[in-house]
């Protein structure tokens, strides 16, 4: 699968999102090591640090599948052409061993990022 389609399937996801007070719809693809691929979309909740990423969402839901290795992550946002994991979803990517994220730069184009750019100098599994 082209890194178009999998930002493609991230907007797919982004239509289910639960935005309500932001209005801000996320969708994600976590690819694992095997090629199986998991969905997630943001959910909002009013008491606001409670809400949900997509990827956390995609990251969560690979993980209750037994996934234990993430190979790339894809972040579409239907109301922003470029939105990048913020820096709790970068460190769940960290956790799970994630190479690359593919993310949207602008309209009809797409960027994949490794990883290591995304979250240069990070603590993770092997800094403890």
């Amino acid at each position: 699968m082209s890194d178009a389609d999998l930002y493609a399937e991230a907007m797919r996801a982004a239509e289910n999102a639960y935005a309500p007070y932001s209005e801000y719809r996320v969708g994600a693809i976590v690819v694992a090591e095997d090629g199986s691929r998991f969905a997630g979309a943001n959910v909002e909740n009013a008491a606001f640090p409670s809400t949900l990423c997509a990827e956390a969402v995609a990251i969560g839901t690979a993980a209750a599948a037994g996934v234990r290795s993430i190979d790339t992550v894809a972040v579409g946002c239907l109301d922003d052409d470029a939105c990048m994991p913020c820096g709790n979803c970068r460190q769940m990517m960290v956790e799970f061993g994630v190479k690359r994220v593919i993310v949207g730069a602008g309209p009809g184009a797409v960027r994949s990022i490794p990883f290591e750019e995304v979250l240069p100098d990070s603590f993770g599994p092997d800094s403890l």
